[in-house]
């Protein structure tokens, strides 16, 4: 902790990357770990897909609100690992935050400067005039359809779902490459490409890379500083 600190202290520019560990003490379920739709002979790589969207969206829509039922109620609260991300920030740290998270709570929180790499829980868009939609509307239907009275389409949720393209890869590249401290928090980092981030920096001087996360990864020796245990705890351990 005493190491934590001091990397912290002396990095002026943190680039983040979050996972859903950093809000399981939120209450939100790993995505992996969810539970109820899956007695069915179906599996959620498959209709969490791009492909069965455009194949079957009523049934997607079925699927996709039963997955993320939890996250649909938007009734959680940010934890303390995401509002010491924020006090980071208001100490005058330059905190860029690259979340894998769908959940909203890094915005929720107050952080300036979040990328979120696979989109969006909150919104929904009309995938043939664009028209945005809250999560209050998309809740408010079974099928949520374009409110455009001209359209009527189904609307396809901001999720990146599996067959469409992660958002903002570049952008952080761009960012740790920038950056004094790269700090990850919160994944096991076993899917790609974000498995690959660490590696692509591993032999950079100027910059220090901690792992946060609940149980040990392959990847930890990789890092200069790995930390085993749940994020929210370290965080408050780390604000006392």
């Amino acid at each position: 902790m005493r190491k934590l600190k001091a990397m912290i202290s002396e990095a002026k520019t943190i680039s983040v990357l979050t996972g859903a560990g950093i809000s399981t003490e939120s209450g939100i379920p790993d995505f992996r770990s969810t539970k109820g739709l899956w007695r069915e002979d179906v599996s959620r790589m498959d209709v969490i897909s791009r492909d069965y969207f455009e194949r079957e969206p009523e049934l997607f829509w079925k699927y996709f609100k039963d997955i993320f039922q939890i996250k649909l109620s938007h009734s959680y609260e940010p934890n303390s690992g995401h509002l010491l991300l924020k006090e980071l920030e208001r100490s005058g740290k330059d905190v860029r935050i690259f979340t894998q998270n769908v959940d909203g709570l890094h915005h929720k929180a107050g952080s300036g400067k979040v990328y979120e790499l696979h989109g969006s829980i909150l919104f929904a868009a009309c995938p043939e005039c664009g028209k945005e939609h809250h999560l209050d509307y998309i809740n408010e239907q079974i099928v949520p359809l374009c409110s455009d009275e001209a359209c009527q389409q189904i609307l396809k949720p901001d999720v990146v779902l599996f067959g469409d393209m992660v958002r903002c890869f570049e952008e952080m590249y761009e960012s740790i490459s920038e950056s004094d401290l790269f700090l990850v928090i919160g994944t096991s980092l076993e899917v790609f490409p974000v498995r690959q981030v660490p590696l692509d920096f591993r032999h950079k001087a100027t910059l220090g890379m901690v792992l946060i996360n609940a149980e040990p990864t392959r990847l930890d020796p990789v890092f200069d500083l790995v930390i085993h245990g749940k994020s929210g705890a370290i965080a408050k351990a780390l604000a006392e």
